[in-house]
């Protein structure tokens, strides 16, 4: 893995009104690491993904992305790094292949080049008998599949993934999976991964980043966070950390 930082932010913050979505993140992402960053809902992590990937503006610090500057230079962001978000848009009416032929079309690709990687994709992704039908077809764990391709397609140095098995089958999430570890390996791509899936995060992220409350409490490998919090596995060490713990003994009190 080359020692380069790939994402570097100073004090990043950003308020919505009276609400502190992100307070004063200092993080350092390496070339070639996949980072998970984790957190229960309305901690920070969408908005963190959304200002570093140059879709919002930050209320007050700095940071740079792939050598860029997030104030000013949002387009180069853009073009260096792909973004699946949690909730994406697909076009029903076109099929598999005319949608990722409409996002080749946005980052510069066309003719033969795109369309090798498109056939390979769809091959990957167990895909390629359906590739030509229609979108509004597919099971969401399917549409799934072709966002992951979409985002991958134009080779970014940079991913941002945003709970990128929420919608998928066991089978699936296992390809996703492999699929990031090796174009770390073998690529130098790096992954900035948020997801609930603490399974998912211990196996596949070198680094782990707990969010909560805006304020980033955690940072380690998924190991050193485990043996510092005293437990067993990463979901325990989360639900420690995050205040999350369930109290067996109360689940049935509603039925006193």
């Amino acid at each position: 893995m080359s020692n380069s930082i790939e994402i570097k932010t100073e004090k990043l913050s950003k308020n919505f009104g009276n609400i502190h979505a992100l307070v004063d993140l200092d993080l350092e992402v390496l070339r070639g690491s996949t980072f998970g960053f984790l957190g229960p809902n309305g901690a920070g992590k969408t908005t963190t993904v959304r200002i570093l990937s140059g879709l919002l503006r930050p209320t007050s610090g700095n940071a740079t992305v792939c050598g860029y500057d997030i104030h000013t230079q949002r387009n180069e962001i853009k073009a260096d790094t792909g973004l699946l978000p949690e909730a994406p848009g697909l076009y029903s009416k076109l099929s598999a292949v005319e949608f990722l032929e409409f996002i080749g079309a946005l980052n510069d690709l066309s003719g033969e080049i795109l369309h090798k990687r498109i056939d390979k994709l769809m091959s990957l992704m167990g895909l390629e008998n359906r590739q030509n039908d229609l979108l509004e077809s597919f099971s969401s764990g399917m549409k799934q599949k072709v966002l992951v391709a979409s985002t991958l397609i134009h080779e970014p140095e940079l991913v941002f993934l945003d709970e990128p098995t929420s919608r998928l089958d066991p089978s699936a999430s296992a390809l996703v999976k492999e699929l990031i570890l090796i174009m770390a390996k073998e690529t130098e791509t790096t992954f900035f991964i948020c997801t609930h899936m603490t399974d998912f995060a211990e196996d596949v992220c070198n680094i782990i980043g707990i969010l909560n409350e805006g304020v980033l409490t955690t940072l380690g490998s998924p190991e050193d966070i485990i043996q510092r919090v005293g437990v067993h596995d990463l979901e325990e060490a989360y639900l420690k950390i995050v205040g999350g713990e369930v109290d067996k003994s109360r689940l049935l009190s509603w039925r006193d």
